[in-house]
């Protein structure tokens, strides 16, 4: 989603206001064996707010953090988008000049990044107009030397332009996909991101880009949900996921597991704010969906690139869970995070956890947590000081060592504090 405080403060509201219930279905839970413990301190990188983050990891070893910030890139779309690397393991982190305008480079919203066989890194992000409320464009960049230099391509100037998604094919053909309000768009590169291709039919001509992945042999999944453009269109009845086995030229669509209860307005009491919906692909090709209903959260994978799947509850914390993330390794392991709240106790948190998964699509995974912690978040304002995710998701990654990382935004304007908090996790 763009960067707007009123429709996240309307987000917090609806999560305040209690869970949302879902039809029952039959499925596995889970046990705890394991907990994941922080492997180290958190570091905070204190000075410009990056919400809604994304992180990768380069083969070099270094770390790149984006996110987008409000008292920086918020008001003009065509700012230069906000990125970060560390090459000391998260201990530090130092800005990375991504270009200007002139360049290509900008954007001050919605951001995802992704790493090329190659090393390859790409950066892809869109334009917000707060005073229209409204995406304006899509832009992605390249680099090849690891930040050094850039070379950016505008996909999109089209009216509504939102949610970017970038992933990259074992073959380095990358893929980009994003909405509009009238559907669903994707563009390929062949050629390292130097030029790229949009791809004339759509993924589906309605509903909005809730997530991208990109599994063994080139398969792609994208997460088709009913709001879009920022919030502008709903689509009733929209739930699906898109495969595509042949680089994104036709798409197979299967309705998305689950039961889920969308509000266009984010404002039902009792109705689970919803924007991110995270799918991923593991290396044996099977294709794995995580979402919330209620106080629940669902994992479910399919074997058959999405036409069935089997469920599997994997937390019920009794409070409501919301704003998933999902990621897979090779070995079938897969991270996640979600948030969770409780309207009586003014409370946020933030969830980690590690799957495992097993050689039977129908047993249950494996999961190790971490304790639920608290991010430095709240409402970007200070007329009132109210908890709030400043962003629809937590990003986690597989560290090469084995543990996972995680960053979560730091928003607080009555101290002037922004910025963002890295933590490493590892099991017990």
């Amino acid at each position: 989603m763009a960067s707007h405080q009123g429709l996240l403060i309307l987000m917090a509201l609806a999560l305040m206001a209690g869970a949302a219930g879902g039809m029952e279905q039959e499925m596995t839970k889970t046990s705890t064996a394991q907990r994941l413990t922080l492997a180290a301190e958190p570091v905070h990188e204190i000075g410009q707010l990056a919400r809604e983050p994304m992180v990768v990891a380069h083969p070099d070893g270094t770390l790149f953090l984006a996110g987008f910030g409000s008292k920086v890139t918020g008001v003009d779309p065509n700012k230069p988008p906000l990125l970060w690397k560390s090459t000391d393991g998260g201990l530090q982190w130092t800005p990375v000049a991504v270009g200007n305008a002139e360049d290509g480079a900008r954007g001050n919203s919605d951001v995802d990044l992704a790493i090329g066989p190659d090393g390859a890194l790409y950066f892809v992000t869109m334009g917000f107009d707060r005073s229209t409320f409204e995406g304006t464009h899509i832009t992605v960049g390249v680099s090849h030397d690891a930040g050094e230099n850039w070379d950016w391509t505008v996909l999109s100037e089209t009216r509504g332009d939102d949610r970017p998604w970038v992933a990259v094919a074992p073959d380095g053909t990358a893929h980009v996909v994003w909405n509009d309000g009238k559907g669903v768009n994707h563009a390929s590169s062949t050629d390292g991101g130097q030029r790229w291709t949009r791809t004339d039919k759509r993924v589906f001509d309605v509903g909005g880009s809730s997530h991208l992945a990109v599994g063994p042999e080139g398969m792609l999944a994208v997460r088709i949900t009913p709001i879009s453009a920022s919030g502008r269109q709903f689509d009733e009845g929209v739930d699906k996921v898109a495969v595509s086995t042949d680089k994104g030229r036709s798409w197979v669509l299967h309705d998305a597991p689950g039961q889920l209860v969308w509000d266009p307005t984010f404002q039902q009491p009792g109705v689970i704010p919803r924007w991110v919906e995270p799918v991923a692909w593991d290396a044996q090709g099977a294709l794995y969906s995580l979402w919330s209903e209620g106080t629940n959260v669902r994992l479910a994978r399919s074997t058959d690139r999405g036409a069935s799947w089997a469920i599997h509850e994997v937390a019920d914390d009794q409070m409501a869970a919301f704003f998933p993330y999902l990621v897979a390794q090779p070995s079938g392991e897969l991270a996640a995070t979600w948030f969770t709240g409780n309207r009586q106790e003014d409370s946020l948190f933030v969830n980690v956890a590690h799957f495992s998964a097993t050689a039977s699509a129908d047993a249950a995974p494996r999961i190790v947590r971490a304790e639920p912690f608290v991010p430095e978040t709240w409402q970007d304002r200070v007329d009132v000081k109210a908890r709030d995710t400043a962003g629809e998701y937590v990003p986690v990654l597989f560290l090469p060592d084995g543990t996972l990382g995680v960053a979560t935004p730091v928003q607080d304007a009555h101290n002037d504090r922004y910025g963002f908090t890295w933590w490493r996790f590892e099991v017990e």
